[in-house]
């Protein structure tokens, strides 16, 4: 639990504290007085007498009670420290920096163990250990540096790593981002990065706590409560993002289906963080500077005017907007030509706006001001301004300061002249602003914000499965396997999925009449084998019986193959549908186009069971293949509502049957008459 000693202590005793401020234990108790703590400090070491001007206590028996404990000593030493804390001093939280617990060995797991039902026992927190510890508006509890500027609306900071932690703050502070607080939860022993979050939303104050957490997790330990409050909080005005580390697939999966290939932790971890309205990042950089786009107002459109002195910075910066499927327009007509006639000739209003390096700051107030009144399809600003060396650049960056107060659209400034102009950029971050140095990271996690949907809503409706019979079906399967291709069409239809028809059999005449029952051409396929394309055990466009006898014929001497299926041949666009169970996560539904675009280009996208139709039609527009979902070149697109319509009953369906671990419908034929399921397959494990 988190408690009021571990955020506000009014006594804290630093055990371990020394006058060797290159020491852990020195470092903590010079940050400590640095940062004007404001209550009772006290310093426990055997060897001194005073450390930095303090009183030092040779025993932790010897100390008054005290709210806090800060211990960083070897980790054999702090069992005994924390029973007498505890049971004798009323200490209430606990930050243990040490290292040598469980991270290293299993005599040091034991000991952790035997420390935490110390805490536990006595009521109170725990932080740590192997954590650099905690810092925010009340003190700095940590041994390293840097210390940044803590601020009440300032970001706060969740870390699975104190040194990662250290190299976030330092990019942040680079851009000028101020903290509210910053928590190194090491082992997480007690308290790891879900309880800190869900601390913040059950005593979620808006008026004075902090919108914008930033997050760097190594373990997800329990998903369902990251999702939980994450949304939550972004459900009460918060913004979120997050670093996932080490997300790529660990072991070897069993590649059973084109489900089981494609999927690993990392699918589970973008489909909680969609689920949530987490925005995903993947580096340092990333991170920062999606957190300074939370300081800023909020975007409310993907129209963006880049005005700029420098044209291939301005390139770059489209290019990357571009590519995050956000728009550029051009700007032309008589409000254009109006702007132009307001610049020195040269300039270029077409979007973006070049005021040239000659520009003046009153052409950057000029532009700025047409792009918030004039051009009405504008929803946001990006202000490229560095050092041309011809105007007087702290002037220049008192207009950025004044219209960024002023506008109604989000301005996003990118100074990036941070040596020739160092002490113009850190004048204009001192009045409270971020700076984005680079165009193109900008661009990268702006994209990022606009394309995260809002967290999934939590009511649940069924949309058409029926369920009784969902659960008729599983309950007579077998315990485990491959279901037969009746039972999977079952279950398919009790979801309300489309079925191509079909017929399965060992009788070479049955199948011929079926034939003609659905109209040559047809399509004949292996029942049995898991990859039925790699033994030769699909033929598409049979014409007549006796291409259909041959092939017959053929499929039977095929190892392992139990039947044949027949199926009209249908012509359309290839889609995919499957899903795969991750322990902890549940299920994870995977979209895409079927065909190559899934076996090769792995071109899908995830969210997590049950999925809301916002959060599917986030999932289609976010492949990379959309183009050709949409219709592109003359092409007709697939319905997308009744695409989606597929994907919110599969996920329904797989909420009421966590039974199944593994499936996948490829190909999901989107034709003229609508979309059908052609090839399916359904693993279950009771």
């Amino acid at each position: 639990m988190v408690n009021r000693e571990l955020i506000s202590p009014k006594s804290i005793v630093v055990v371990g504290g020394s006058n060797n401020i290159h020491k852990p234990g020195g470092r903590l108790v010079r940050n400590l007085l640095e940062g004007h703590y404001k209550g009772d400090l006290y310093v426990v070491n055997a060897k001194e007498s005073d450390v930095q001007g303090l009183k030092c206590y040779h025993s932790v028996s010897d100390i008054p009670d005290t709210e806090l404990a800060i211990i960083s000593i070897p980790s054999h030493s702090c069992l005994e420290v924390v029973e007498i804390l505890a049971q004798q001093k009323q200490v209430k939280a606990f930050i243990i920096i040490s290292a040598g617990f469980g991270e290293e060995t299993h005599e040091g797991a034991i000991i952790e163990d035997k420390i935490l039902k110390v805490i536990n026992d006595a009521g109170a927190s725990l932080i740590g250990p192997n954590c650099i510890g905690l810092m925010n508006t009340h003190y700095h509890g940590v041994f390293t540096r840097p210390i940044p500027e803590f601020h009440e609306k300032g970001v706060d900071f969740i870390s699975s790593s104190g040194g990662t932690a250290l190299f976030i703050i330092e990019s942040a502070l680079m851009k000028g981002l101020r903290f509210s607080s910053v928590w190194s939860v090491g082992n997480s022993k007690q308290l790891g990065v879900e309880d800190i979050l869900e601390y913040m939303d059950r005593n979620f104050n808006p008026a004075t706590d902090s919108h914008i957490k930033m997050l760097y997790i190594e373990q997800i330990k329990d998903p369902d409560k990251l999702l939980h409050h994450a949304a939550s909080l972004i459900r009460k005005g918060c913004r979120i993002t997050a670093i996932k580390a080490g997300s790529t697939e660990s072991g070897k999966r069993a590649a059973s289906s084109h489900t089981g290939a494609i999927a690993s932790s990392d699918s589970a971890v973008e489909a909680l963080f969609r689920k949530a309205g987490i925005v995903r990042c993947f580096s340092r950089e990333e991170l920062t500077t999606v957190a300074c786009i939370f300081t800023l107002k909020e975007v409310k459109g993907k129209n963006c005017a880049i005005v700029t002195h420098a044209g291939g910075p301005a390139v770059m910066l489209a290019d990357a907007l571009s590519k995050g499927r956000l728009n550029v327009p051009n700007l032309n007509g008589p409000i254009a030509e109006e702007l132009k006639s307001k610049l020195y000739p040269g300039a270029a209003v077409g979007n973006p706006i070049d005021i040239i390096g000659t520009g003046t700051p009153e052409h950057l107030a000029t532009a700025i001001d047409y792009c918030e009144h004039r051009f009405e399809d504008i929803d946001l600003m990006m202000v490229i301004f560095g050092s041309p060396g011809l105007v007087k650049l702290y002037d220049a960056y008192e207009v950025l300061h004044k219209k960024m107060e002023e506008c109604s659209k989000p301005i996003f400034p990118v100074l990036p002249s941070i040596v020739t102009a160092g002490p113009e950029v850190q004048s204009f971050i001192k009045k409270g602003h971020v700076n984005f140095s680079d165009e193109v990271t900008l661009g990268t996690a702006l994209a990022r914000v606009i394309n995260t949907p809002k967290p999934a809503g939590t009511d649940i409706q069924l949309y058409g499965v029926d369920v009784p019979e969902v659960r008729r079906i599983i309950d007579r399967l077998p315990d485990e396997g491959f279901l037969k291709p009746e039972d999977t069409r079952l279950l398919l239809k009790a979801a309300n999925i489309p079925l191509v028809d079909e017929l399965v059999s060992t009788d070479k005449e049955e199948l011929l009449q079926f034939a003609h029952t659905v109209k040559y051409p047809v399509v004949a396929k292996v029942v049995g084998p898991v990859h039925k394309s790699d033994i030769g055990g699909v033929a598409l466009n049979i014409r007549s019986d006796e291409h259909l006898c041959i092939e017959y014929d053929r499929m039977m001497k095929l190892p392992g193959v139990t039947g044949i299926m027949v199926q009209p041949m249908l012509k359309g666009t290839e889609l995919f549908l499957g899903a795969k169970y991750e322990d902890k996560f549940g299920h994870i539904v995977f979209c895409g186009l079927g065909g190559i675009f899934v076996e090769v280009l792995k071109d899908v996208t995830y969210g997590l069971a049950p999925l809301s139709y916002d959060e599917t039609f986030s999932m289609i527009h976010a492949l990379r293949g959309y183009p050709i979902i949409k219709g592109t070149r003359g092409q007709r697109g697939i319905d997308e509502q009744l695409y989606a319509d597929l994907i919110v009953r599969l996920s329904t369906l797989l909420r009421f049957a966590k039974e199944i671990k593994e499936m996948d419908i490829n190909p999901l034929l989107a034709t003229e008459r609508g979309i059908f399921a052609v090839d399916a397959r359904i693993r279950v494990e009771k």
